[in-house]
């Protein structure tokens, strides 16, 4: 999966484009926590994205 799908389907869902990366990242942590997504694709995702530079909420400390 690409960076433009991840986008594209957040902005379905959300009607709007993600203001970050770190959006985007936790958009997909919020599917996944629901259900909406399997434990591998979100985990594909979340690497995706992490090599990309994004840091999800739950690692600030």
């Amino acid at each position: 999966m690409s960076i433009f799908e991840l986008i594209t389907i957040f902005e379905r869902e959300r009607n709007e484009p993600p203001a970050s990366i770190n959006a985007l990242l936790d958009f997909y942590q919020h599917k996944y926590i629901t259900g909406d997504i399997d434990i591998s694709h979100y985990r594909n995702i979340y690497h995706y994205l992490h090599r990309q530079g994004a840091i999800s909420a739950h690692e600030y400390a």
